[in-house]
């Protein structure tokens, strides 16, 4: 152990540093709040900001594009402050604060708060959630074998936030009301950072996550020091992010929707173009061997985006699905989230222990396959909603067991393909550019929004009725499914014929 580290961070709780323990917590009820709220947010826009449209789910998609883009862009601009200037504690805080302050600001029942209130979440999030993982590693030493349980004891926490958050929000949000549900997720964000607070007040933690330098805090810029600068910066952010969310609106005549464009779309299109040409530049002067492992890591990076656009239609319009057009008894439209997240609890160790027992026997599948299987899974979880519509009751609804079969099936496919996807991206990028790819790769979430947002539009159902279902809207999101199905299977097998070629191209690479 480091010398600097101060002796109760020296302590163990089952064979793993202290520090662990309150890290899972906070992050376990950070993602209590996030997941929370994200099971409400569709649900909300839809019944509520934009009730009085009949384009309301239009709307609704356009805004959680946008939303889910930026809360995933964020981490890029936040992990860096962190590393140049915050370091890791003062950025969890501050991120903490802020997305407290945009939970509780959604339990005000007015347009311009709940624009306000998605901004603080975003900035938060860029701040909290890069840092809070990057934390668990920094608690174990250089070729520590316990590290890979420790990541997964803390990934844990992510998924138990992610089962009983919408369960509860959910719950609360049906029976007293939407605010209810948002409050409680403000409580979880305050609890999680409790839980970090008091892991330092005992100084479980060392030395571990201060600022780079004390000179870097206190440097003045415009007369400010960085420390209190940035923070500044932060919250004055938020009526510049919530103009953007809120510019879900063409700029045509009598505010009509155009061409589905916002302003958060025109920036992914040119930071995605801009991102295509850099890497070009690199490729073009990357050695041979260094460029066909660049040019695997941007394939897995692509495989990834499909995936997660396929995947994160769990928050809006499989949530609309499931409040429209699925037989529900034994939970809510919301606490139908929760599916996935207690999916991955009962099938991480099972998934887990196959890879040990086929590596065992030499069997165990090169990335390319994985990523290939998953892109199969996922089609088939959205053909098995595809054809739920021959189950349709007199009104339209079809039983719960094609949500739940499909969500199993989505779980399977995001097992086999993201634990491998992050460290493949280390491996195949040259050391030089390692911190760029993999910006790259947290990239890629955003720009996955950007395909929900896309799908969500084009199955939008224009009713001013707020009750709109049944058979009115079961033939719309059976024929996208079906739709959905094909793609996702067409690039499984894509991936799955070029697997042998991709493989060559990865060269030692697993």
């Amino acid at each position: 152990m480091s010398d600097t580290l101060k002796p109760a961070d020296q302590k163990e709780i089952l064979g793993h540093p202290q520090g662990l323990f309150y890290l899972f917590f906070a992050e376990l009820w950070e993602r209590f709040s996030f997941y929370g709220m994200r099971a409400l947010l569709t649900l909300y826009m839809v019944n509520v900001i934009f009730e009085a449209l009949a384009e309301r789910d239009f709307a609704t998609a356009a805004v959680y594009a946008s939303y889910g883009s930026l809360v995933y862009a964020s981490t890029v601009v936040g992990g860096r402050i962190s590393d140049t200037i915050l370091g890791m504690r003062r950025s969890i805080f501050l991120g903490g604060i802020l997305m407290s302050i945009g939970h509780f600001v959604l339990a005000i029942e007015n347009n311009i708060a709940f624009f306000l209130a998605l901004s603080f979440i975003i900035a938060g999030n860029g701040f909290f959630k890069p840092n809070i993982s990057t934390f668990v590693g920094t608690l174990y030493e250089d070729g520590d074998t316990r590290k890979d349980t420790g990541l997964t004891i803390f990934y844990m926490g992510i998924n138990i936030g992610g089962w009983v958050a919408p369960l509860l929000c959910g719950w609360l949000a049906a029976e007293y009301g939407w605010h209810y549900g948002f409050g409680l997720a403000g409580i979880g964000m305050l609890t999680g950072l409790f839980f970090f607070w008091r892991g330092i007040k005992k100084g479980v933690f060392g030395d571990r996550g201060l600022p780079p330098s004390e000179t870097v805090i206190s440097k003045k810029v415009l007369g400010i020091p960085q420390g209190t600068l940035i923070p500044i910066l932060a919250f004055a952010s938020a009526p510049l992010i919530a103009f953007l969310l809120s510019s879900y609106k063409s700029l045509g005549a009598e505010g009509t929707f155009l061409d589905g464009q916002n302003l958060v779309n025109v920036i992914f299109k040119l930071i995605g173009v801009a991102i295509l040409a850099y890497l070009a530049y690199i490729m073009y002067q990357a050695n041979s061997d260094e460029r066909k492992k660049l040019f695997v890591a941007v394939l897995i990076t692509v495989f990834m985006t499909i995936f997660w656009g396929f995947h994160e239609l769990s928050g809006s319009v499989i949530t609309l699905f499931a409040a429209r057009n699925v037989e529900l008894s034994l939970m809510s439209a919301a606490q139908t989230n929760s599916l996935n997240s207690m999916f991955i609890i009962i099938l991480a160790i099972p998934i887990s222990l196959l890879w040990t027992t086929l590596a065992k026997k030499n069997l165990n599948p090169r990335t390319p396959y994985k990523f290939g299987l998953g892109l199969l899974f996922a089609g088939i979880s959205f053909y098995i909603l595809a054809i739920s519509g021959n189950s349709a009751n007199d009104s339209g609804l079809v039983p719960f067991a094609y949500l739940l079969i499909m969500y199993f099936l989505l779980s399977v496919g995001e097992l086999f393909m993201s634990p491998v996807g992050l460290s493949k991206i280390t491996d195949l990028s040259p050391k030089r550019i390692v911190a760029f790819m993999m910006g790259v790769w947290f990239l890629s979430s955003a720009f996955a929004f950007q395909v929900v947002g896309f799908i969500g539009k084009q199955l939008a159902i224009e009713s001013t009725d707020a009750n709109v279902g049944g058979f009115d809207t079961l033939g719309v999101y059976t024929g996208g499914f079906e739709l959905i199905a094909q793609y996702s299977v067409g690039a499984g097998l894509l991936v799955l014929i070029a697997s042998p070629l991709i493989k060559r191209l990865m060269g030692n690479v697993h």
